[in-house]
């Protein structure tokens, strides 16, 4: 058995003659935030739709706690523990915030979605906020109820594309911290594609790097900034 809760091996995603993702390998431990990094177009966000099952693999496989999900479905992987979010929120306006996370509680089929609804909304600090309409939320708000539709049914990995996007300084850090705060008490596994570095640096346990759909660097965040190919590639000679 792995100890990875999630791995991506080989992984190459191409379009004709067009090699979005080229050859990529990472993993992803238990209770720990990978952020993924590099400039638009990299393929950051197409490593995160191969994983989801999004993107059919051109080669390669990936893992989910050991085992080969690669020829498994978007729903069949959220329904086994695989849950992911997208640059735009994927919330409805119109709906009270209590009753779109129950609802997508019980289209995941959990048996109560009631207190799994009431469980995120309290981990997430909306629970203030269960009767209040989602278009009437605050974009920071709306932003952790997107994060909360993305935990129904407890997931043991969530892939979280841009989620500080619009955000202000302090939203940020804000989600940032209930990010951070998940990983423990509700043992979930973070992979983080964010243009936000004070954000990845400060709490991703370990950052690669993208470049024209490769892996050019990948480790312990301090030793990832202080690469030379990281620095002129993308972080700039003052990182």
């Amino acid at each position: 058995m792995s100890n990875f809760v999630l791995q991506a091996d080989d992984v190459a995603i191409h379009y004709g003659g067009v090699k979005a993702v080229d050859g990529v390998s990472l993993t992803l431990e238990k209770g720990q935030i990978r952020g993924l990094i590099g400039p638009n177009g990299a393929g950051k966000s197409t490593v995160i739709d191969a994983m989801t099952g999004r993107r059919r693999l051109t080669r390669g496989r990936v893992m989910l706690r050991g085992q080969d999900v690669s020829e498994l479905g978007v729903v069949e992987r959220r329904k086994i523990g695989l849950s992911r979010s997208f640059q735009r929120t994927s919330i409805f306006g119109g709906l009270s915030v209590r009753k779109q996370v129950e609802l997508a509680s019980v289209m995941m089929g959990v048996q109560d979605a009631r207190a799994d609804a009431e469980a995120v909304l309290r981990e997430l600090d909306l629970l203030h906020l269960s009767d209040i309409e989602a278009e009437d939320l605050g974009y920071g708000e709306q932003r952790r109820l997107d994060l909360a539709l993305a935990l129904v049914g407890r997931p043991s990995v969530l892939l979280l594309d841009e989620p500080m996007a619009g955000l202000s300084v302090k939203e940020s850090q804000d989600l940032a911290q209930h990010l951070k705060k998940l990983t423990s008490s509700w043992d979930v596994s973070v992979l983080l594609v964010e243009h936000d570095m004070d954000v990845v640096f400060g709490i991703s346990d370990a950052v690669t790097v993208f470049e024209l759909g490769r892996v050019i660097a990948s480790g312990e965040p301090k030793v990832v900034r202080a690469d030379p190919r990281v620095r002129e590639a993308y972080l700039g000679s003052a990182a």
